[in-house]
């Protein structure tokens, strides 16, 4: 530099000084002007994760059991680029949530790149405004390894008791073969590209009948009772034959007897699976229950009860999805038995009660025979006088046609003569005993 452009420097540098104070002022204005525009924007990209109380405890307030997908569907093909909202009904409400989202039957890395929670609106809407970002570790996105499971940071929205809620989430690239829920009874949306955050919509052109990637939604509880009930089961417990889209699964019927409003302390999960087994694992209907217990039922948040209800997909081969028939080994009801017996001892040293639950007739199904008939009695009346449980439940009682209790009443029966209707559903779950359910001392044997 020269002279004589030192000398304009050095007479001008207070001027640039002062230019560049005010500029670096302007652009922190920019950026920061206020402190809550800039925490707002950091919670569209991430949430806010919230606190959870000192001696709070999670609860879970919806579950599905996971699953291999279907032959030919669209969980067997997978997803890329697509965001999938999953629609969930809770049991009871919360203001701190997590979201358990599953890769357990995946055979390659689930690569999720946002996800997001809302209260449901109309169809594949939420409802304005309720729409929050979940976050992993504090990162908007994640990898979940294959075989395994991931929970979200905790955060903060208003979850209403008995409401649906919206759990979306972006998938980025190819996933293979998507672990969900076959049988949701639910309608659920599929978008192309990222629109997890998106309140509305038109996005989702895409229906299907199963939940995909999602297992679980958990709420933080201060009650010092708070738990949840588990009901483990088949297609009967999953809901086939009730209504699509209304809830009106037995489990569902049964928190709204807890809790009229949703806004108790006690959660009610489902955890049935169509055509599932005690004893074995059809490729069509998920591990059998002796197998799944730890992860569905003790692995749920606040797990406190269980209730069992199956063995009738092990005696008549029972199937809701995949080929009608397939192979077999007749099942004893002393080997049923057993099965139950070793899910006991399970239930005992999680420290849960497990109440047991008789099978419901299925005569003039596709599936009964005599022998099988002879089956279902004979696991029913052990169920009913050994003493095994914790308590006990005669569905089969309540929804047998009081002229012959080898079939459903009439008045229950969907019309396959082995599931009940939406009324059957609803007298299942008021024959269960509120004040066994409540009772404290039989919670840990």
């Amino acid at each position: 530099m020269g002279t004589r452009d030192g000398r304009i420097w050095r007479r001008s540098w207070p001027l640039f000084a002062c230019l560049l104070l005010l500029g670096a002022g302007v652009a922190a204005a920019l950026s920061f002007a206020s402190p809550a525009t800039a925490q707002h924007h950091r919670s569209r990209r991430l949430g806010r994760t919230a606190d959870v109380p000192r001696g709070a405890h999670w609860i879970s307030t919806w579950a599905a059991s996971p699953q291999a997908p279907a032959s030919g569907s669209l969980g067997a093909h997978g997803f890329a680029d697509q965001t999938v909202r999953n629609v969930v009904f809770t049991s009871v409400g919360g203001t701190v949530v997590r979201v358990r989202f599953t890769n357990v039957f995946g055979d390659s890395p689930l690569e999720i790149g946002r996800a997001a929670i809302a209260v449901a609106g109309h169809g594949a809407g939420v409802a304005s405004g309720t729409e929050v970002p979940l976050s992993f570790g504090g990162r908007r996105s994640v990898v979940v390894p294959r075989g395994a499971e991931v929970l979200s940071d905790p955060v903060a929205i208003t979850v209403p008791g008995q409401r649906d809620l919206a759990v979306s989430l972006f998938v980025t690239r190819a996933t293979g073969p998507a672990t969900g829920h076959i049988q949701a009874d639910q309608v659920n949306y599929i978008a192309h590209g990222d629109h997890a955050l998106d309140p509305g919509g038109s996005a989702f052109r895409t229906r299907t009948p199963s939940w995909y990637f999602v297992d679980s939604v958990d709420v933080v509880s201060q009650a010092a009772g708070a738990g949840t009930i588990v009901t483990l089961g088949d297609s009967i417990t999953d809901g086939v034959g009730s209504r699509l889209d209304a809830n009106a699964r037995w489990p569902n019927d049964l928190a709204r007897r807890l809790d009229p409003g949703g806004r108790g302390d006690t959660g009610v999960v489902d955890e049935g699976i169509g055509g599932n087994r005690v004893l074995s694992d059809p490729p069509c209907c998920g591990v059998s229950a002796v197998s799944r217990f730890k992860r569905d039922v003790a692995g749920r948040a606040g797990a406190r009860e269980v209730i069992l209800l199956e063995g009738i997909n092990d005696i008549g081969q029972v199937r809701t999805t995949g080929p009608a028939r397939a192979p077999h080994t007749k099942v004893s009801a002393a080997q049923i038995i057993a099965g139950d017996e070793e899910i006991i001892r399970e239930a005992h040293a999680a420290g849960l009660a497990i109440i047991g639950a008789t099978m419901t007739p299925f005569g003039g199904s596709q599936h009964w025979t005599v022998a099988g008939e002879i089956t279902r009695e004979e696991v029913n009346d052990w169920i009913l006088t050994s003493g095994a449980f914790d308590g006990v439940i005669d569905f089969a009682r309540v929804v047998a046609d009081p002229a012959d209790p080898e079939v459903l009443n009439p008045a229950y029966d969907s019309g396959d003569h082995l599931h009940p209707n939406g009324a059957g559903y609803q007298a299942m779950a008021n024959a269960i005993s509120l004040a066994m359910l409540r009772r404290d001392e039989h919670r840990v044997r």
